[in-house]
């Protein structure tokens, strides 16, 4: 491999690596060449979300997003401006075709987060859900490698399961930052209001509420399992790792009573290992074969 396209891909492994808290234990699983593309799409799409999520003014945001799908257009013809995770970018998408839209989609949603602050119905959630996760499941399906079109409205539901699963983790965090992803229908269902959500109200309402929002995630899980066995034999411990870590995370919100205000839920890094570990058992062990994830939600 060229030195400079090594470079950019120990580059996009770091990021992976350091920031990629719940994807980067299930690339493990994966032969070199897939998992190394993993991290590059991932490296470029963590820029997006850091931008749409810092401390920069709106418009100077905007105008960071704009020259980074303008840095996504050079690098698809392999112009990669000098960026050091841009070459194993372009390299990756070339290698395993993955459609320049997607990626365009994936911006289309940190652009979502610089001008829409709630969604009034689950439908327009969903469009949100759709650019920044679905798109995602869309790139990794295509390095998962799969033959048969069903398998990207699979993937599509899988990005759903865990975004919403982000969202219901998240409540308190992305309050304190102004946005309520909690569509305003599904507040009004329950007689719980965006005041009550700032002020960190857990009663009957907001645990019905959530309730509620997690039996939807549930649902979008069931889907997603069908995504398994429609990707290459080689690739399904590491989606199998993924579904797994996201869906431990939901099973703690419900184990917790919904309880998001007091402490953000999460797996610990043996928690996560304990993970990447069967998903590598499942591998190179023979007679180990798929778990099916989420079996006891």
């Amino acid at each position: 491999m060229d030195p400079e396209l090594a470079a950019s891909y120990r580059s996009a492994e770091a990021v992976a690596r350091s920031r990629g808290r719940n994807f980067y234990y299930s690339f493990i699983a994966l032969p070199t060449e897939r998992r190394r593309a993993l991290c590059a799409v991932y490296a470029f799409m963590r820029y997006c979300d850091d931008i749409s999520d810092g401390a920069a003014a709106t418009e100077s945001k905007r105008e960071m997003l704009q020259t980074w799908r303008t840095q996504l257009d050079l690098a698809l013809t392999g112009d990669c401006h000098g960026n050091s995770i841009l070459p194993a970018f372009h390299d990756s998408v070339r290698r395993f075709s993955i459609p320049g839209e997607y990626f365009h989609w994936v911006i289309d949603g940190a652009e979502m987060d610089l001008t829409i602050d709630s969604y009034d119905t689950f439908d327009d959630l969903y469009r949100y859900c759709f650019n920044v996760a679905s798109a995602v499941g869309l790139v990794c399906l295509q390095i998962f490698g799969f033959k048969e079109e069903r398998a990207k409205k699979h993937a599509e539901h899988c990005g759903i399961a865990f975004q919403l699963t982000n969202i219901l983790r998240d409540v308190k965090e992305d309050v304190q930052m102004g946005r309520i992803y909690l569509p305003k229908e599904d507040l009004d269902r329950f007689q719980y209001t965006p005041e009550d959500l700032q002020r960190g109200i857990m009663d009957e309402r907001f645990r019905n509420l959530m309730t509620f929002e997690t039996n939807r995630a549930q649902e979008y899980y069931s889907r997603a399992r069908d995504l398994l066995p429609l990707v290459d034999e080689i690739s399904r411990p590491s989606l199998w790792a993924m579904m797994e870590i996201y869906g431990r995370i939901l099973r703690k919100i419900i184990r917790q009573h919904y309880n998001v205000f007091d402490t953000r839920i999460h797996l610990s890094d043996p928690e996560k290992i304990s993970v990447a570990l069967k998903a590598l058992a499942m591998r190179f062990i023979p007679g180990v074969g798929i778990i099916s994830p989420l079996q006891s939600l």
